[in-house]
């Protein structure tokens, strides 16, 4: 893809705050794959003594994942590629794929996205939605408290008109659990 412009899908952290220059955006799909607080966070959203939790993409066959698609003009996806390696690969918990996408015009664009590696440690895929608010409720990473990046983009998927219902069922699970903290 070099000397080409090239897409990044994004479905949690990048659709509130992607961190980097795009030429356009746009809604997509990305079937057989589902957004999912299933990564310990030990970085940015919890610590390795308290860990949190963050979105990944999850492989779940029939599932299908809606977001945010942004295309980079080549001019910078050397940059950004960048950026967005040291932002999401950390550790190797994430893995960089590139990726049948549908945009909503139906056009199929390959686009590169992060998807959690089952076999790293990190992964956290058998918590229960009880689980996973009681332990967002409580985390606090590096660059601010876990219960934030839920609400951020469950708000943000809200505005783009992206039904998520698990991700608003756990939002009202925490939120209901930090006004019993207050």
């Amino acid at each position: 893809m070099n000397g080409q412009d090239i897409w990044i899908f994004g479905y949690g952290s990048l659709v509130w705050q992607p961190g980097f220059k795009y030429a356009q955006q746009e809604i997509g799909r990305l079937q057989n794959y589902k957004r999912s607080f299933c990564m310990w966070s030990i970085h940015y959203r919890g610590t390795p003594k308290n860990k949190g939790l963050v979105l990944a993409l999850d492989k779940v066959q029939g599932a299908v994942c809606e977001g945010l698609l942004f295309r980079v003009r080549a001019k910078n996806v050397d940059k950004v590629l960048a950026y967005l390696r040291k932002r999401e690969l950390i550790s190797e918990a994430y893995l960089e794929v590139i990726i049948d996408v549908e945009l909503d015009s139906g056009e199929i664009v390959k686009a590169y996205t992060y998807i959690v590696n089952r076999q790293h440690e990190q992964y956290a895929g058998s918590l229960t939605i009880e689980d996973q608010a009681i332990i967002i409720n409580s985390a606090k990473g590096s660059i601010g408290p876990n219960n934030e990046y839920l609400f951020n983009v469950t708000r943000c998927l809200r505005d783009l008109n992206i039904k998520d219902l698990e991700l608003e069922d756990l939002s009202a699970r925490t939120l209901l659990l930090s006004s019993k903290n207050i």
